[in-house]
This record gives C-alpha cells, structure tokens and sequence, in this order.
C-alpha cells in the first residue's frame, strides 16, 4: 500500500477520520437561490471518502454576502437543502463540516439586502478587490467592492448573534464539524489585520483587541456544537483583497495560542502562496503553531499525495485539505492508495454552471487504471 501515513484513521477532537485527507472548503457558485439541492447532494456525496468534507463557504446571514450563487444557511430552506446534502454524505460513509463565512468589505450594495454598504472593521475599500454580482442584464461576474461602512461596536453583538444561529442550524442539519472562516481577508480576518483594522474602541488597536470580535465568534459556534467539534481556518501572511497586515506571525501565534486553551479540535491553516503569491510559510513557523496548539494541524495549499505524507511524517501536520485535485477527482482518497493518475480539473468550468465540471468527472472504476511514477 502506498502513502501508509496519509491513510491512517487521525482524530479531530471527538471525531475520528478514517484517513487524513480532508476536501478543503471550495467555493463553486451553483447554488442561484442560496439554497443548496440536488446537484450538491451529487457532488458532495461523491466525494464522501474523504477524512472530512468541509463544505463551501457558507453565508451566515443576507449581509455576509459578497459573491451570488453562494449558498447560506439562514433560513429554513437552507437549512433543509443541507440536511440532505449531509443526509447523503453520511449515506455514503462519510463526514461533513459547514464552513460559517461573513465576507465583510469584499462586497457590495449590488449583492447586499436593500442595497446597503457592506460592513466591516472601518470604512477602508480593499485595495484591487472584487466581489462576484449579478447584473441587470441576469448575466454575473466580477465587481470591485463598495466602500464598506464601520460596523458600531453595539452592533458587533448581532453579528455574532448570526454565527450563533448560523451553527444551531447547522447542528439541526446534522453536519459533523463546524468551521470558522477567519482567514483569505474576509470579515474576522478583517479584524484581525492592522492594514483593515484602525478602531478605537475595544475591537481594535492592540493585537488581542483585533482579535476580539474573532474569539466571541469561535466561543459563540463552540458554545453551539462544542469545542471538540469546531475548527477554525486562518491565512497568515496571505495577501488577497487589498488585505494588510504588520503583525501576521505575532497574531496567528496568539489565536493558536487561545484556540488551544479552548479544547478546539483543529485548526486549518490556508497557506499563502494558494493565491497565487511567492510568499511561503517558513519550518520555524510552521513549527511555532504546532508547538503552541493541542488539537489537530491541518495545512492546505497545493498538496499532492507526496507533499503531504512528508509533512505529517515530520510531526507538523495532522492531516492536508486538498483543493483543486478533489474537484477533478471524486474518489481522491482511492486513486491515491492505489497510487493512479488524477484527471486534470477543467479551470473554466470551476465557478458557475451545472453538472459540467462539477459532478461528471470520472471515477477511476470507469477508467483504465495507470500508475504514477
């Protein structure tokens, strides 16, 4: 057998994968009315061999949107849509997290209930950034994002508020996990960077201010579904959205730091070179997360089967999220314990549109099988 490692069952707080690849959190655009159907049923059910599927992001309320074509998870049919995606994960073996995403200032009126401003730590435009809208004509694409308005420290409350209730439906929609988004500049990032924070109240300044409003989030979905069934994904150093930020390593080592001493089960680490960057994540900071976190470390950016076996061998992972290679290969897990060629995923087909690229590439059962080298 190959890749022994990466096949072995590895433990995220109260739950035990049978292998440590987990399908990362994979935004696709096929949901026009926000609520999840059929079509995802297929395309998540497909895929149920992995460790852990973590869903697409996940709208937590109308205001965290940017991007149409997203699903969201509240209102009741929401709710129900996913139940019968879980339903048909779980039918197939496997296990499911829902991805709990507000994008903040990576938005705009077009896309936002009464064509309001979007919402965010202070009222600073990203630079170079775009949102996803829906025009007049009914065609969609890329936008740059409005000027976002400051959310008022009273109102901070409610939008945890809408994370708290976002889980509890989750909970009811039998998903296995939740995950926090805090990473890829979107709002708790937002917080957390000193290039999109510039508050004067209790949510901004020093670095345990930003991180603030991003800890009663991840307490408020733990209180929900329990610490050992919450992993929160984080994007240090990630420059995407206009996002800047001076204290990138000295925050990430406090969040772990305080994720840690909350029991959390894992944490997902998004490195910064997925967008594209040159940036990369050094071994002594990879090394300083392990050493300061107690739960299961998971990383994500372009893994292959090789990649991530040396990785969890050397003792600093747990587990990889893999991206890309999971939309092109349904039974991920399978090729690679059989060591056989992946289909290449079709780039143009990634976001928008039906079964096309989404849940008619081939499992390795209809194809002549090939070894890898």
């Amino acid at each position: 057998m190959a890749h022994e490692t990466l096949l072995t069952p590895v433990s995220l707080g109260s739950l035990t994968l049978p292998n440590r690849i987990l399908m990362a959190p994979l935004t696709r655009a096929r949901t026009p009315d926000s609520v999840p159907g059929p079509l995802q049923q297929t395309y998540y059910g497909q895929r149920a061999g992995a460790g852990l599927i973590v869903s697409e992001a996940t709208n937590i309320s109308p205001t965290a949107r940017g991007y149409v074509y997203t699903p969201g998870i509240w209102t009741d049919a929401q709710e129900a849509g996913w139940k019968r995606v879980v339903d048909a994960v779980h039918a197939k073996g496997g296990r499911m997290a829902l991805q709990l995403w507000h994008v903040g200032r990576v938005s705009h009126e077009m896309v936002q209930p009464d064509g309001q401003p979007p919402v965010a730590p202070s009222a600073l435009k990203g630079e170079g950034a775009q949102c996803f809208v829906e025009f007049d004509d009914g065609s969609a694409g890329r936008h740059p994002t409005s000027t976002p308005r400051a959310l008022g420290t009273e109102e901070i409350a409610e939008v945890v508020d809408d994370y708290r209730r976002a889980a509890v439906r989750a909970r009811r929609a039998g998903f296995d996990m939740v995950e926090v988004h805090a990473a890829n500049a979107y709002l708790l990032n937002q917080f957390l960077a000193t290039g999109s924070n510039r508050r004067s109240d209790r949510y901004g300044g020093s670095l345990e201010n930003r991180a603030r409003f991003p800890l009663e989030v991840i307490d408020a979905v733990a209180e929900v579904f329990g610490a050992e069934r919450t992993g929160v994904r984080l994007s240090p150093f990630i420059e995407i959205f206009g996002l800047t930020d001076d204290e990138p390593e000295a925050m990430a080592f406090y969040l772990t730091e305080q994720l840690s001493a909350r029991g959390l089960a894992y944490l997902h680490i998004n490195e910064p070179n997925w967008a594209g960057g040159d940036i990369t994540l050094s071994e002594a900071f990879r090394r300083g997360l392990r050493e300061r976190f107690g739960g299961a470390l998971i990383f994500c950016g372009h893994y292959d089967a090789e990649r991530a076996e040396q990785i969890i061998n050397a003792g600093i992972a747990d587990a990889v999220a893999i991206g890309r290679s999971y939309i092109a290969n349904p039974d991920l897990v399978e090729r690679f314990r059989q060591r056989a060629a992946l289909n290449e995923p079709d780039t143009a087909t990634f976001y928008g549109g039906g079964e096309e690229g989404y849940t008619d590439y081939p499992f390795l059962a209809d194809q002549p099988r090939a070894l890898t080298d």
